[in-house]
C-alpha cells in the first residue's frame, strides 16, 4: 500500500476551501491543507493493512484446558465515518474464548486500530473486529462491543452531542445468550467502577 497521497490531499483541501467561499492563503488557513494531509495519513493508515498480522505471534494455552474468556475493556479508538468523513470516537470492549492459543493483550488494540483507521461504518467495524479475532486466533467464541459518539450526529442534523451508538458482534460460544449476558455484566461493571 502506497499510503495517502499528501500533495493530492492538499490540493483537494485548497479546492474545498475555495468551494465553501474561503481563501486558502489567508492567515490561519495557509497551513490547513498540509495539516489535513498529515491528519489523513494517520486517520487512514489502516487502508490496505492486514489486521491478522497483529495476531500471528501467539502462545499455546497448554494442556490444562483451553482457558477461560479473555476480556479487554475500554480500548479507546477513533475512526472516520464514510458518510460525512467526520470522526467517531469511542471505546471497544473485546472478548474471546481461546482455542489452542492466546495472544499478547497489546495485540488486541492494534487489531481495533488497524480496522478503525480507514473510512468506516461502526456496524461494519464491529463485525470486522469480531471476524479478525475469530479467524486470527481460531477462537471458540468472540464478543465485540463498540460504544461511540459520532461527529455527524453531534455536530450536524439532529445535533445530539450526548448520545452514543452501541454495536455488538458475537461469534461461536460467546454468541450464546447466557455467555453474552455474563460478559455484558463484566463490561458494565468496569464502566460503573470508572464513574465511582
Amino acid at each position: 500500500m502506497a499510503g495517502v497521497d499528501k500533495p493530492r490531499v492538499e490540493a483537494a483541501v485548497i479546492e474545498l476551501l475555495a468551494a465553501i467561499g474561503e481563501d486558502a492563503q489567508r492567515p490561519g488557513l495557509e497551513r490547513t491543507p498540509a495539516r489535513v494531509a498529515e491528519a489523513y495519513s494517520e486517520f487512514f493508515s489502516g487502508i490496505g493493512e492486514d489486521p491478522l498480522e497483529h495476531l500471528r505471534e501467539s502462545v499455546p494455552v497448554g494442556d490444562d484446558g483451553n482457558g477461560e474468556v479473555v476480556l479487554l475493556r475500554d480500548i479507546a479508538f477513533r475512526s472516520i465515518c464514510e458518510h460525512h468523513l467526520l470522526p467517531f470516537l469511542g471505546k471497544a470492549h473485546v472478548a474471546y474464548l481461546p482455542g489452542e492459543r492466546v495472544v499478547g493483550l497489546g495485540r488486541l488494540p492494534l487489531v481495533v486500530d488497524t480496522l478503525a483507521s480507514r473510512p468506516q461504518l461502526q456496524e461494519r467495524l464491529t463485525e470486522q473486529i469480531a471476524d479478525a479475532l475469530e479467524r486470527g486466533l481460531e477462537a471458540r467464541g468472540v464478543l465485540v462491543v463498540l460504544d461511540a459518539v459520532h461527529g455527524c450526529v453531534a455536530a450536524r442534523g439532529v445535533r445530539q452531542a450526548n448520545s452514543s451508538t452501541v454495536t455488538v458482534a458475537s461469534r461461536g460460544a460467546l454468541a450464546e445468550p447466557a455467555r453474552r449476558a455474563e460478559l455484558f455484566a463484566l463490561i458494565g461493571h468496569g464502566a460503573a467502577d470508572a464513574h465511582a
